[in-house]
């Protein structure tokens, strides 16, 4: 499959489910890992989020508990969608801090920007780009984070490159994504439709962190690892998938 053709099945199911103001889809179990936010997150977390936000939830984990993050930090996410992590790191970071969502679909960012006004959030920007090729500056954020994105990219070398390139010496990262033991089948490998389910695009869990530690990451640690079936359905020809939470360091 043609990256361009990826980007573009993904694109057009996430852009659907931002227009779907009801929800971010249907149940879990239709949705491949958007799942719902109060499943996620500890739920003094989603204290006072607007439903727009936490019904926009389609992470598979929280990488925002693992991040560490400090008063006055700069913090990427990569696949912002509808700002969830965004909103809940911009509270921690504070006003001194700032955080930046990048995502490539028009109407996740409209509908993040929309979440940004009705809260009244100041230190949050949204911009459109590629994870793949970050539209931020070299050495500039303290912190990446992304919630089940990274696995939809087809090229997971590059992003990890470009997370590499936009931290700061010292920086870090902190991701939860659905990862796998073992591979797909070929047959579910062309299944464009899995793959924007968040399903397919997924890799092996040492091939992951191997791509993080040839891009130039440190201290590459699965902080949990669990069984996602109940996130993303088993089928045959499938591997036994998980939903883990990755933490990694640029050197400094």
């Amino acid at each position: 499959m043609a990256q361009n053709d990826i980007h573009s099945a993904v694109q057009e199911r996430y852009g659907a489910i931002a227009e779907n103001t009801s929800s971010c889809c249907g149940p879990a179990t239709d949705c491949g890992c958007d799942t719902p936010s109060a499943t996620l997150y500890d739920n003094a977390l989603l204290e006072g989020l607007p439903v727009d936000v936490t019904n926009l939830s389609l992470g598979c984990g929280d990488p925002v508990s693992i991040a560490s993050l400090n008063p006055g930090e700069t913090v990427l996410d990569l696949g912002s969608g509808g700002g969830i992590d965004c909103f809940l790191a911009a509270r921690q970071v504070g006003e001194t801090g700032y955080v930046i969502g990048v995502d490539m679909t028009p109407a996740m960012l409209m509908k993040a920007n929309a979440n940004k006004v009705q809260m009244g959030v100041h230190n949050v920007e949204f911009r459109r780009g590629q994870i793949e090729a970050l539209p931020v500056t070299d050495n500039s954020v303290d912190v990446v984070m992304s919630n089940c994105v990274i696995n939809l990219s087809p090229d997971k070398t590059a992003v990890f490159g470009e997370a590499f390139r936009v931290l700061k010496p010292g920086g870090r990262v902190s991701i939860s994504d659905i990862v796998t033991e073992g591979e797909f089948s070929d047959a579910l490998k062309a299944d464009m439709a899995k793959w924007s389910e968040c399903v397919t695009g997924a890799i092996d869990v040492a091939d992951y962190t191997a791509r993080m530690q040839a891009a130039g990451f440190v201290d590459i640690q699965v902080v949990s690892k669990v069984n996602a079936e109940g996130i993303v359905p088993r089928q045959d020809g499938m591997p036994s998938i998980f939903s883990a939470r990755i933490t990694a360091y640029k050197p400094a």
